[in-house]
């Protein structure tokens, strides 16, 4: 993961109705990719449905016609 400097903002967000800002989007992205292109390069196909839970992983490959 790249360093990310935090920067405090004391200003609200005036396109929220609570004026919140978002945080904790850019660390969740990476992982759900890696795990997704990890699983596509064992499968050799795609599912492009999250999450990657093992019943789901089984139905793409039953479906697949995987052995």
């Amino acid at each position: 993961m790249p360093m990310i400097d935090t920067e405090i903002v004391g200003v609200p967000n005036p396109f929220h109705p609570y004026g919140v800002r978002g945080v904790g989007e850019t660390p969740i992205v990476a992982p759900l990719a890696a795990v997704s292109n990890a699983v596509r390069d064992q499968l050799g196909f795609r599912i492009p449905d999250l999450p990657l839970s093992p019943p789901r992983v089984l139905e793409a490959i039953d479906g697949q016609g995987g052995d």
